[in-house]
């Protein structure tokens, strides 16, 4: 059984502005995508002595392994967010709860409607869309997204005077979406099909008319036009990510997305599937 004992105090969870200032401020925040796509989706962040994981949608075993990829410990993890119940995103979520005694944030619809699949969990912490929380100096605020699960979540992470977001899983890109991803130094956000390949691609008629909806998920260009309404002089990068396999390539999404950054010091990453993405420091 593999026990965290490199923090002796419990987390605490209090509203952001009660929590005060994290004396390891200055070693920054770090950034890693561990799998990102339909098969498995997993975030690496950490600030300081704190880590999370933003979803957990590979085994336990593969994606302890992508960490050791990067050189991180999954021993040093604090907690695993969730942002919806679809397997891709809780599949390894039980096991590392269990194993590494990780308490797991997730609102109580999201919980519910995942049934058995989490599998019993070390400690359930519930949160609501549009209520912050903190983990040991993180800001964690979750907002409601459009997408066909029962309430999912996209959320923006706060660490001193960095902010990330996290938009993926998502059919449109709502005026609060936005509101919410200005002002970021990263932003992960969607950019999962070209419409021509969906169009022209093996897909049946009525999965190609789920993706395209509003509860389903961003194209390439969507994804363009939400960069150039919410980029701003503090954002440094920008990851594309739930990439479709058959509807989409990694040089199609970052040529798509490229023009509307340039001129600016914005680096644009594209987030795969089956290779763990580089640890990004802000």
């Amino acid at each position: 059984m593999h026990v965290n004992k490199s923090r002796q105090n419990p987390i605490q969870t209090t509203s952001c502005h009660d929590q005060k200032k994290n004396p390891v401020e200055q070693d920054g925040v770090n950034v890693c995508i561990l799998a990102s796509g339909s098969r498995g989706n997993a975030i690496y962040v950490s600030r300081g002595e704190t880590s999370i994981l933003i979803d957990a949608g590979l085994s336990g075993i593969q994606i302890q392994r992508r960490m050791a990829s990067r050189g991180i410990k999954p021993e040093n993890l604090d907690a695993i967010l969730v942002t919806h119940e679809h397997s891709d995103h809780i599949l390894g979520a039980g096991v590392l709860s269990r194993r590494y005694h990780l308490p797991v944030y997730i609102s109580r619809d999201t919980k519910k409607a995942a049934g058995t699949a989490l599998g019993k969990i070390n400690k359930v912490n519930h949160f609501s869309p549009g209520e912050s929380f903190n983990i040991n100096g993180m800001c964690i605020h979750p907002f409601s997204i459009s997408h066909d699960a029962v309430d999912p979540s996209g959320f923006t992470i706060t660490s001193g005077n960095k902010k990330i977001g996290i938009a993926t899983d998502l059919g449109i890109a709502t005026s609060m979406v936005k509101e919410h991803l200005k002002q970021c130094a990263l932003l992960i956000i969607e950019s999962n099909h070209d419409p021509e390949m969906l169009d022209k691609g093996p897909y049946p008629w009525p999965l190609k008319q789920r993706i395209k909806s509003r509860t389903g998920h961003l194209s390439n260009p969507d994804a363009a036009k939400l960069i150039t309404e919410v980029q701003s002089s503090t954002l440094s990068h920008i990851i594309l990510g739930h990439l479709s396999h058959e509807n989409n390539t990694p040089e199609i999404a970052e040529n798509t997305v490229k023009p509307v950054v340039k001129g600016t010091s914005i680096r644009v990453h594209v987030a795969l599937q089956d290779v763990c993405g580089q640890l990004i420091r802000l």
